[in-house]
């Protein structure tokens, strides 16, 4: 009898779930872009663009610590849609304005949680909104499927760390490419966001996040057993102690059972996929920055973006002057004194101004007058930003953003948090609201990808995650020139990046050597002056010594005179891994880049959309430039015809200067 009841009532359940069973469908303003949600005993998605399937039914829930499921049996009590049409005016961006227009479907079950998704004509998103009540709520876990029907080809980056799971979690989010197809993906790795998967119709999906608010990253693990990539999410770090890079950092011993412990009534990071139909649409896809939240600080006129002179890519290497070169005042003001002659806006002051392995921006080393130099800078109309490490920053963040704002310091260059668990999280969140009180501004170094805190907080001026340049100062490999063509198309989707380019020894394949006094780049010299127009960098490094740049007096006005942010920006052509042609203006005045992989490449560059009147200035790839990187052709002035054709040599590249 027992057991035919228990037949019975699962009959039951199925029945009552079936009937239950439900689809909703979103679609973007286009119609381009379709979300199909289900929703039976448990809620998934699918995400269609121009009628291929992006991703199969992938499954979305979170998991409390009193074992309750959201997502589990879920029952919707109500469903909302609204059409969102906005221009968005950005404080340091790649353009002066954004269109956000997109379509938006909220779910909301019984029990207190919401679903919401959003449509894009180039990107689908969605995120969990929870009226829980007052009390905190612990997180266990999230899940957050992204399954693809097919072994497809994928492009992403491992963490720079191994070991476990847990082991990889601290990791400075540095990294190149690895170019595999989905079932070929290393299951114990994770893969750091953005991540791209390539689909069939040459379309291109970009994973990642955003709206970090004390909520630890996504990374993601390859499925064991389908062509599916899962987010992975860094339990809350339990016991650590002090140590890493010079007693900079908070080293985890173990951590707790759980992803977070947050307020039980809030909105939770967006999951979100950029996509495009062509290669160099994904370049300028706003999803990110249409997603975050809106900008929280009344007055904006103090951030303002621009170019640094930096010193310890280039080891404080200067030449010509009478006294010794290091970490000290003459060498600072030599600094100051080439930025101010050549109209850079900042000089920074990396590792080695405070006092080593103290953890304390308060104790300046001897050979150092702060006072004295921020004075010398701001008669000169420039200003100055320190470096600090992580822990130094955390443990007197208050005291040390009022202190230095009232001295006149512009701001911090914050380094080594190499993690993005929920700890690091609420760090970067409340440096950015202090920072913001005392009018500073932060460029985040070790650090995770952006996820859209340049628009809520744009003093947040910058971020690395990146393998940039710095890796030349003691790295052999040769893959930095395929990376360089890759990146634009994939980490940029998430945001600002400091590369710190601007090198003035630059080798072929075959001449590169990585020496960490006297560094060099691979490719060509013309590859380092696109990079300031391809890559998005509010806050720009000249990362060479101020003697070689003087040896150039021309090339270095040209590039000092480069704008970091911009009102208009088009990707011309592109191919991901191979080629990349960038347009972007500033008023009247366009900057037209291009780079290119290790193949040399002819490129037809079209200019009729600057109409007439324009005269170029060209700087490209010399006839050497194969053999001897620093070999460069400039050609001051030459009328625009409306097309023109632009050779790159092997890892080369060119630059147009358009006036009208």
């Amino acid at each position: 009898m027992k057991t035919k009841t228990l037949y019975l009532g699962m009959a039951l359940l199925a029945m009552t779930t079936a009937a239950q069973a439900k689809d909703y469908t979103l679609t973007s303003p286009g119609g381009n872009v379709k979300t199909t949600i289900s929703v039976t005993d448990h809620v998934s998605y699918t995400v269609e663009y121009n009628n291929v399937v992006v991703v199969t039914p992938s499954a979305v829930s979170m998991t409390l610590a009193n074992g309750r499921v959201l997502g589990q049996n879920p029952r919707v009590t109500k469903t909302t849609k609204k059409a969102i049409h906005e221009t968005l005016k950005p404080v340091a961006y790649r353009k002066a304005s954004v269109a956000n227009d997109c379509n938006s479907l909220t779910l909301t079950f019984k029990g207190g949680y919401s679903l919401e998704f959003r449509n894009f004509d180039n990107g689908a998103a969605y995120r969990f909104i929870l009226a829980l009540g007052k009390d905190e709520v612990t997180v266990k876990n999230e899940t957050a499927e992204f399954n693809f029907a097919e072994n497809y080809p994928a492009i992403y980056s491992h963490t720079n760390s191994k070991g476990t799971v847990d082991q990889q979690f601290c990791n400075s989010f540095e990294n190149l490419y690895t170019y595999k197809n989905l079932n070929d993906i290393q299951e114990d790795r994770l893969i750091i966001l953005p991540a791209m998967v390539q689909l069939p119709n040459n379309i291109k999906a970009c994973i990642t996040e955003v709206n970090q608010f004390s909520y630890p990253g996504m990374l993601l693990l390859k499925d064991k057993e389908d062509t599916a990539l899962n987010g992975v999410f860094a339990r809350v770090p339990d016991q650590m102690k002090q140590g890493g890079h010079n007693m900079l950092q908070m080293v985890v011993q173990s951590r707790h059972d759980y992803i977070a412990k947050i307020e039980g009534t809030r909105t939770m990071p967006w999951r979100a996929i950029a996509l495009s139909a062509e290669d160099k649409d994904m370049t300028d896809n706003d999803i990110v920055y249409c997603l975050a939240d809106e900008c929280q600080l009344e007055d904006t006129d103090w951030i303002k973006p621009g170019k640094v002179a930096w010193d310890w890519w280039n080891d404080w290497n200067i030449e010509g002057v009478d006294f010794r070169a290091g970490i000290n005042n003459e060498t600072y003001k030599y600094y100051i004194d080439f930025a101010s002659q050549y109209g850079i806006e900042y000089v920074i002051l990396d590792e080695g101004w405070a006092v080593n392995l103290k953890a304390d921006m308060m104790q300046v080393i001897p050979e150092i007058d702060l006072p004295m130099l921020v004075n010398y800078a701001k008669s000169k109309n420039v200003g100055i930003i320190l470096w600090g490490g992580y822990k130094a920053m955390d443990k007197d963040m208050e005291n040390l953003c009022r202190h230095y704002s009232e001295m006149g310091v512009k701001g911090f260059k914050i380094d080594f948090m190499d993690r993005d668990d929920q700890i690091i999280v609420d760090f970067y969140n409340r440096l950015a609201k202090t920072a913001a009180k005392y009018k500073l501004m932060i460029d985040f170094h070790g650090a995770f990808k952006p996820s859209g805190m340049n628009r809520t907080w744009p003093n947040i001026i910058n971020y690395e995650g990146v393998h940039g340049l710095e890796q030349m100062k003691w790295e052999t490999l040769t893959e930095q020139v395929t990376y360089d063509v890759t990146l634009p198309f994939i980490r940029l989707v998430a945001g600002p990046m400091d590369y710190t380019q601007g090198a003035m020894v630059n080798m072929n394949r075959k001449s590169y050597r990585a020496i960490n006094s006297e560094p060099m780049s691979m490719g060509t010299r013309c590859r380092q002056l696109a990079e300031y127009v391809i890559f998005d960098s509010p806050l720009n490094m000249l990362c060479d010594s101020p003697s070689n740049y003087m040896k150039e007096p021309t090339y270095t006005r040209f590039v000092a005179g480069v704008p970091t942010v911009w009102d208009e920006t088009r990707t011309l052509s592109g191919e991901v891994a191979k080629y990349i042609v960038t347009a972007r203006r500033t008023g009247n005045t366009w900057y037209i880049a291009g780079m290119t992989n290790w193949d040399a490449r002819t490129v037809d560059v079209d200019l009729s959309f600057l109409g007439e009147g324009y005269t170029l200035e060209i700087y490209k790839d010399g006839v050497n430039a194969d053999r001897k990187g620093t070999d460069y052709k400039h050609i001051p002035s030459t009328p625009c015809t409306g097309k023109i054709q632009m050779f790159m040599q092997p890892g080369g590249g060119f630059m147009i200067k358009a006036t009208k």
